[in-house]
């Protein structure tokens, strides 16, 4: 363990971020860092607790926290290094968007704050960079097996870097300009610079990994023709497929879905070309539909490119500020979270509900709502109007992030006839689809999720994979 009493000595300490008057103004990161001397003191917070549910409840990926946490405080950060690597495939990523369900599963969490781990995390990778130790792993010894990884988010990366490892040749198809998937459209700058991507993406062609891109699989080349050429095919697409509003108006042109929004505004900090109408906040009153991050991260957006007034609306009711008794340590906890968009300023409504959207001719002007009451029944929960409690926003935009469902069928699914489970994913028995040779990871089997369990299951497919490859022989 680090230092026995380090948790009694030191308190958490948390980063803070740049001035809001500054980081409307740009697109940069937002969050700073501690120093090596602050990561030192909390890395000594660890305390060995036996059980670390930082690692075998909270971390999908199973990070070795508490023995990085250790090497940390010893100053071994090149072997801190490499036990953060030996897991998790981008830690520069996740140490910057993942929620961190390490930190509410630290044992410290039951009754004190946890250990900053998301921050140990960072500080760690960025010196790895720094420092040169973060070099090419490349594979002794070919299989002269190929695979096609259809998608670049970061289930296809990590699927696609570890096959490499393992000897094989991996080609990953990607339909937009650029490889990064949702890393690179649905995460805003402010909270990852794409020039993160690019320089893990450097490791993976120098590792052996192909990337074409502006390739659209069923639209540009057919599923039919990877078959013939691959030896297999893993699907790795994104959960693209948004949940909708269904109510009157939806049809205004500026009731838009959150994905087309974020992704346009990427696009445009990355320099890409962009086409068709200009979709912008600037001297707009918006309304985001969703509390959730996606919610939160067009609230970033539209600040940065001038809003005038944003809100922001949830139909569920304003979580607790401490952990209530519903999600116990060490469970993701259902609390009140204020985001670094948030703080720049927006007007966050709880327990409401959209019941019409009207406007002019083409746009819209009004968006109409209510106060609601969630209601436990025998059979879950129902979603009570209050009468009395109408309400309507003069608004000029419309952001709908009510979250994503499930990944679009329509091309590659469709004519692959792959079966789907309940929910409206890809099924999969341990990641092969009931197509024999093709396989599945992150949000086409899980549906949306987060970054850092899409990681783990490209490298588990990746490690199916390998080994059903190997077997065939």
């Amino acid at each position: 363990m680090a230092e026995i009493k380090g948790f009694l000595k030191y308190k958490r300490k948390k980063t803070g971020y740049r001035p809001i008057e500054k980081r409307i103004l740009d697109y940069k990161e937002v969050e700073l860092a501690l120093t090596p001397d602050d990561i030192i003191q909390q890395a000594a917070r660890c305390i060995d607790c036996g059980i670390p549910f930082c690692h075998g409840v909270g971390c999908p990926l199973g990070n070795n926290i508490p023995e990085f946490n250790d090497m940390i405080y010893k100053g071994r950060w090149q072997k801190a290094c490499q036990l953060l690597h030996s897991t998790n495939n981008f830690p520069e990523i996740t140490a910057r968007v993942c929620p961190a369900p390490c930190e509410t599963a630290c044992t410290l969490a039951i009754n004190d704050e946890p250990v900053f781990i998301r921050q140990i995390e960072f500080q760690i990778v960025e010196r790895g960079f720094e420092n040169g130790w973060i070099k090419p792993v490349i594979a002794k010894q070919k299989t002269g097996k190929k695979i096609a990884i259809i998608g670049s988010g970061p289930a296809g990366l990590a699927t696609a870097q570890q096959l490499a490892r393992a000897g094989h040749s991996v080609v990953v198809f990607e339909k937009n300009e650029k490889i990064g998937g949702l890393l690179r459209y649905g995460i805003p700058d402010f909270k990852l610079e794409k020039h993160i991507i690019d320089r893990r993406l450097a490791q993976l062609v120098a590792e052996g990994v192909e990337f074409r891109t502006g390739v659209e699989v069923e639209k540009d080349i057919s599923a039919h023709y990877l078959k013939k050429m691959f030896d297999c095919i893993c699907i790795t697409m994104g959960a693209g497929e948004p949940r909708d509003l269904a109510v009157t108006g939806r049809g205004y042109e500026n009731v838009i879905f959150a994905l087309d929004y974020l992704a346009r505004q990427n696009k445009i900090c990355s320099g890409e070309q962009i086409s068709g109408k200009t979709i912008t906040a600037q001297d707009k009153t918006v309304i985001v539909i969703g509390g959730g991050d996606t919610g939160s991260d067009c609230v970033g957006t539209a600040r940065r490119q001038g809003a005038k007034k944003i809100y922001q609306l949830e139909i569920l009711p304003k979580p607790p500020d401490t952990r209530p008794d519903d999600t116990p340590w060490p469970t993701w906890p259902r609390t009140m979270r204020t985001s670094s968009s948030h703080e720049e300023g927006c007007e966050r409504m709880w327990a409401v509900k959209t019941t019409k959207i009207s406007g002019t001719e083409t746009n819209v002007s009004e968006l109409h709502g209510c106060q609601v009451e969630w209601v436990k029944t025998s059979r879950g929960w129902n979603i009570k109007e209050l009468p009395g409690t109408e309400f309507s926003i003069k608004t000029d935009l419309v952001i709908l992030a009510l979250g994503f469902l499930h990944v679009k069928y329509d091309g590659l699914v469709q004519s692959l006839k792959l079966r789907l489970d309940d929910n409206g994913n890809i099924a999969a028995n341990d990641f092969q689809t009931s197509v024999p040779d093709i396989f599945v990871a992150g949000d086409s089997t899980l549906g949306a999720s987060l970054v850092v369990k899409a990681i783990d299951t490209g490298r588990k497919a990746a490690d199916r994979i390998d080994k059903w490859l190997m077997d065939k022989k």
